[in-house]
């Protein structure tokens, strides 16, 4: 392949895709002046119908005095002990809006109503929105939205 073909290709587009998302997740951790630290945990199940081992790592956003720590489970497909999840990969999982009533979420991602599941899930993503509201402004989570 020679060189134009090569900034030309679909693997060298979806590399720069790859980058632009990177250098966005980057520049907004320090436009809010907020760090992220991981820290490799394990290979196991993270999440409930997990059919694979995946890496799960803790992740932890620090602003100012204000800290929020969480287990993150990094994609099955990056899962060997050495891929690290970017900024990018942990902020564009996280819930950026308002969760609204159990009714609602249910609704919305197909759960049953009277599920302990559903409603153990729905508990967490509302923790999630709370602590994303902590750490960042609403004009901030606004930025933060564009991160997906």
């Amino acid at each position: 392949m020679n060189k134009i073909e090569h900034y030309t290709s679909l693997a060298f587009k979806d590399a720069m895709e790859k980058r632009r998302y990177d250098a966005g997740a980057s520049l907004f951790l320090q436009d809010t002046k907020t760090t992220m630290e991981t820290e490799f945990l394990k290979n196991d199940f993270h999440f409930e119908n997990d059919e694979a081992k995946r890496d799960i790592y803790q992740i932890t956003f620090t602003r100012g005095k204000r800290k929020w720590s969480f287990n993150f489970g990094q994609s099955i497909n990056n899962s060997n002990g050495k891929t690290h999840p970017s900024e990018y990969d942990v902020l564009a999982c996280l819930t950026k809006y308002e969760v609204g009533t159990f009714e609602n979420f249910c609704s919305e991602f197909g759960y049953d109503e009277d599920s302990r599941t559903a409603e153990r899930i729905y508990k967490a993503v509302c923790d999630e929105w709370a602590n994303v509201q902590r750490i960042w402004s609403d004009k901030e989570i606004n930025a933060l939205q564009e991160i997906n």
